[in-house]
């Protein structure tokens, strides 16, 4: 792209289209013809334009993973019972996503296939993060205990049910939006670009709304900015969980509208839906597992790597916030030291956020290298990554909780420097196979269904049964972390441990299942087929 008749405004959105893929999926940009380029160009910037909520579910859910397994416990639910509370997440995923896929690739209404289900998710998401943000406020007014925040230490179970109830239903609505956002980025990236770059523009989004997420989680300042936030029930920290949320309501609002307007879907025609009027969820549900009979054989491949990545990755998901405040800042939920876990959370926030710049860097770098190295050398090297940084953590953790005696320094704060540093460098290192983590397995899929799909009407379907891959293992992490760690008495540092080992074996299997795809086209390209 050499355009030196462009005023400023185009060249610099020529400069952010070039650096989202570098220009290199515009296909003849070389060739002299400015105008089939710029079509280009503006395509590739319409594309990750009609991507933006994406970016505002992110920073939601980047709030949700980095403060809310940390909140549950100053409602008073035991530690080795948090993961628990994260049960809901399978199960909607399980229930939600295939349907909505189901749905979403049949959808005949007006706006188009996709984004009915994203408006919809996304309002139900605005009032779950309510819910969450004023269950404190909402527990005491059904009864819950009438100390003051300050001196509570005892469980608030009106709070904590309020909680768990928005909580649930967020991610419903969580599911409801990603699985259609996702099936629309390979949609309109078909074609011109290929589902790599729709996939890798998908996880620039989501590393922008980690980034925002994770700086508004990591702030401590939200109750002195918005005093009103405060109340008897809700203390200092309580009220910063409330207004990071309610500053995700607003994004979400924002970055809803813009894809609404943006993305480009077309009525679906009815005459090529081939499913029959008149059905129920329930029977909608049932032809879907029939379907997967119909998925190419190499998807289940997919399948089992993907389900054995998310367990690797779910015990880090569910306690990272939690272990830099407990195990490297040596706080608890409640009580004297609850201000020192407080500030050991905000500091897990930073470290996300440092994760998510990476994520953001690496994003641009996937596609190239999937093209070189094909997708399954890369997913394979982001596991070995994995690996050796949950090894990393489950030592670090050891060393600094070993000869700790919380009676011994009640009057100590704040963790050893060094392990400090090297606890956010380890955080801003798992951005990198993060990257892969949110782009990959779903280009991979794509490219796996449309070899054999020539309408598209299989790529909701591929993301359906691709996120029951993910559900199982969180479902099994969920179950089982909680416990483990309270049998081994040492924090998160077992659940760590097994998310290694996962990482280890995944790696493994990666080379050994995966079909070889490079994310050339909107076809696979198996090996032997390039």
């Amino acid at each position: 792209m050499e355009d030196g008749r462009s005023d400023a405004k185009e060249a610099s959105m020529i400069e952010l289209a070039a650096s989202l893929e570098k220009v290199r999926q515009i296909e003849g940009g070389g060739d002299g013809n400015n105008v089939d380029g710029n079509k280009k160009l503006w395509g590739l910037l319409r594309l990750f334009m009609a991507c933006m909520v994406s970016g505002g579910i992110q920073y939601g859910w980047a709030l949700q993973l980095s403060l809310l397994s940390p909140y549950s416990q100053t409602l008073g639910i035991p530690h080795q019972y948090v993961s628990l509370t994260w049960i809901c997440g399978p199960i909607a995923g399980f229930v939600v996503q295939p349907i909505v896929g189901y749905y979403s690739d049949r959808c005949t209404a007006r706006m188009g296939r996709r984004r009915p289900f994203i408006l919809v998710g996304c309002i139900i998401i605005c009032v779950s993060v309510l819910l969450i943000g004023f269950s404190a406020d909402i527990g005491r007014a059904l009864g819950d205990t009438k100390e003051h925040c300050s001196v509570s230490t005892g469980p608030r179970w009106a709070a904590a049910a309020i909680y768990i109830v928005g909580f649930w239903f967020l991610d419903f609505a969580n599911n409801t939006v990603q699985g259609p956002a996702r099936a629309m980025m390979a949609d309109l990236s078909a074609g011109n670009h290929g589902p790599n770059v729709g996939q890798a523009v998908f996880c620039l989004w989501m590393a922008i709304g980690n980034v925002l997420g994770y700086t508004a989680g990591a702030n401590g300042k939200w109750h002195e900015w918005f005093p009103w936030l405060k109340s008897s029930a809700c203390c200092d920290a309580c009220a910063n969980l409330k207004g990071a949320f309610l500053t995700a309501v607003l994004l979400i609002i924002i970055s809803m509208t813009v894809t609404m307007y943006l993305a480009g879907e077309k009525q679906l025609d009815k005459a090529d839906v081939q499913a029959a009027s008149g059905r129920g969820c329930l029977s909608a549900f049932g032809d879907l597992f029939k379907s997967l009979k119909n998925l190419p054989p190499s998807m289940f491949k997919v399948l089992a790597v993907t389900a054995i990545t998310w367990l690797a990755w779910f015990p880090f998901f569910q306690y990272d916030t939690d272990w830099m405040g407990r195990e490297i800042y040596h706080g608890v939920p409640q009580g004297p030291k609850a201000s020192v876990y407080d500030a050991g959370v905000r500091e897990g926030a930073i470290g996300l956020l440092l994760s998510s710049i990476t994520l953001g860097a690496t994003s641009f770098l996937i596609p190239k290298l999937c093209r070189k190295l094909t997708s399954k050398v890369v997913w394979s090297i982001s596991n070995f990554m994995v690996f050796g940084i949950m090894t990393a953590m489950v030592v670090v953790g050891l060393i600094s909780t070993k000869g700790y005696n919380a009676a011994l320094t009640a009057n100590l704060t704040g963790p050893d420097p060094k392990l400090k540093a090297i606890a956010l460098t380890l955080f801003a290192l798992i951005g990198i196979p993060q990257a892969v983590l949110f782009s990959v397995p779903w280009a991979v899929a794509s490219e796996v269904v449309a070899a054999e799909e020539d309408d598209g009407q299989g790529q909701g379907l591929a993301i359906g049964v691709l996120n029951i891959a993910i559900v199982v293992p969180q479902l099994i992490i969920a179950l089982t972390a909680g416990p483990i760690d309270k049998a081994f008495g040492k924090d998160n540092t077992p659940a760590f441990g097994i998310g290694g080992a996962f990482a280890f074996i995944c790696a493994i299997l990666a080379l050994i299942l995966l079909p070889k795809t490079r994310g050339n086209s909107n076809a696979a390209v198996m090996a032997g087929g390039h």
